[in-house]
């Protein structure tokens, strides 16, 4: 299952008593927030949770598995996340 934007807004309206309107803005502006500070190059960290950084990938050759031409796969910036301590110990390893 995935856990949606609007599955987010529903929760707050019915666990916390948000108003729809409220809840859906508190959401929209958590995202900006995480957003803006990611695309200026800041790490977002999150206590309990983990932390999302940017990175830098340099350009380098790749294939296109349908075909198996040569491509150049470009250089750009991707966020990572790495999952905090609290985190991974709520999630239980397979076994």
């Amino acid at each position: 299952m995935t856990l949606t934007k609007i599955q987010l807004v529903t929760m707050l309206i019915e666990k916390r008593g948000f108003k729809k309107r409220d809840a859906k803005l508190l959401v929209d502006r958590f995202y900006e927030l995480i957003s803006a500070n990611l695309e200026e190059e800041n790490t977002v960290k999150l206590s309990g949770f983990g932390n999302f950084t940017t990175r830098d990938k340099v350009s380098r050759p790749g294939r296109n598995p349908k075909t198996g031409t040569e491509v150049a796969i470009s250089a750009r910036r991707v966020v990572t996340f790495r999952a905090g301590n609290t985190l991974k110990k709520m999630i239980k390893p397979v076994e």
